[in-house]
């Protein structure tokens, strides 16, 4: 199947996901940009985990919200804080392949539909992953994974590849940043078509020259998160609070 049909095959049986983390739509998302576009998040910030930490915290309760989300094919700068996405000179990885789910610690993690555990992995260079949990699904006879990054290790002690997780299941959590490769707590959560070998880890973030490659294996998360459609953006509110003269 190729990367078209398989994401048509998604967008059939897209209503039919459970969330991914507890959400109901009465629940405030709020977009999380980390690209050049976010002039807010400085190195100071990104180079200090406590400050990075606050920043996320702050901005949700700023805006009374529950979760921030987002990421999915968005060229981000905040790579540069960790030497695991390219060495000096060379073309550093800058193009995040999930959808990162930024909330509180320990929020739980749910499995969307039936699968079983594929491999497990604690990928805990600076920057990485951290714990790591990828599920195998069967939709219509085919195959593909979804992969859970920066959990707690907790969400590993009771977890072997073969284990069956069904749908609704609370299978893991997000990690504090000491186990989750250092980032603030949330849930990096992608698809993958082919894992190319991999157990335990797939490339979350790929150089921009590869865009095409990896997107085609790594179709949009919020096919299966589903939880897009609910983001309420406080800037275009503003906006049109602003033309409206209100």
């Amino acid at each position: 199947m190729d990367h078209l049909s398989f994401t048509a095959l998604l967008k059939q049986h897209q209503s039919d996901f459970a969330h991914v983390v507890p959400f109901k739509p009465g629940d405030k998302v709020i977009p999380m940009v980390f690209s050049e576009a976010n002039k807010d998040l400085t190195d100071a910030i990104l180079e200090d985990e406590d400050q990075f930490t606050h920043y996320i915290y702050q901005k949700l309760e700023n805006e009374h919200a529950r979760y921030g989300i987002g990421g999915y094919d968005e060229h981000r700068t905040l790579y540069r804080r960790s030497t695991l996405f390219g060495a000096e000179g060379e073309e550093a990885r800058s193009l995040h392949l999930g959808t990162d789910i930024w909330g509180r610690p320990h929020t739980a993690v749910i499995a969307p539909m039936d699968g079983i555990v594929h491999s497990l992995g604690n990928n805990n260079e600076f920057g990485d992953y951290g714990a790591t949990i990828i599920l195998s699904h069967q939709l219509e006879g085919f195959t593909f994974h979804t992969l859970y990054g920066h959990l707690s290790l907790n969400s590993l002690k009771d977890l072997q590849p073969g284990n069956t997780i069904l749908k609704g299941d609370y299978f893991a959590e997000f990690g504090m940043p000491s186990e989750n490769g250092h980032w603030p707590p949330h849930l990096h959560f992608q698809i993958v078509i082919d894992l190319e070998g991999w157990e335990g880890n797939y490339p979350g973030v790929c150089k921009y020259s590869e865009r095409e490659k990896y997107l085609a294996n790594c179709p949009d998360a919020d096919l299966v998160l589903n939880m897009m459609q609910y983001v309420e953006d406080s800037r275009q509110e503003t906006k049109t609070m602003d033309l409206s003269g209100n």
